[in-house]
């Protein structure tokens, strides 16, 4: 499954240039994403689970603007556990925390005890010692949604009332 990010350039939308047209025939991709970046007038909020956490912190790390909030739901710093099939490839070999912590106002981080992957909560400890903010552990909700482990998790009310 191929999948492609299309960022565009400060002060323009997805509408500018030739972004549209090479969305448009990336037509061997599965999905390719073209967002409309933040303007750094107006409060961000990043969710991320999963593999979606490490490309947060990336992403982050680079900007020049500030997010108003940032919520990482089961997300991971470190290798899986050993065994696991999973996106260590998308880990960075170290991050710059300090830059990171100096780009987000509020940084919330949720995770289970029982994660099968071994998103849990010893990883939201390193997070937290990392970065700060606020370390929610919950009890018994393994992944926060897993189609292998058959984790549907199509609600998630809690996190949306953690949110500003």
């Amino acid at each position: 499954m191929k999948n492609a990010i299309i960022l565009h350039g400060t002060g323009e939308t997805p509408e500018s240039f030739w972004y549209r047209y090479i969305q448009a025939n990336l037509t061997w991709y599965n999905h390719v994403w073209l967002p409309q970046l933040p303007d750094k007038d107006k409060p961000t909020l990043i969710i991320a689970h999963s593999a979606g956490v490490p490309l947060a912190l990336s992403v982050i790390e680079c900007l020049d603007i500030k997010i108003k909030q940032m919520v990482l739901v089961a997300g991971f710093i470190e290798p899986l556990k050993e065994g696991v099939d999973g996106p260590n490839f998308i880990l960075q070999e170290k991050y710059n925390w300090d830059k990171i912590k100096s780009n987000v106002d509020d940084v919330i981080l949720i995770h289970s005890d029982n994660d099968p992957w071994g998103c849990d909560h010893a990883q939201g400890l390193k997070m937290f010692n990392k970065l700060g903010g606020k370390l929610v552990i919950m009890h018994g909700q393994g992944h926060f949604g897993s189609n292998t482990f058959n984790q549907p998790y199509k609600e998630f009310p809690f996190l949306v009332r953690l949110i500003d």
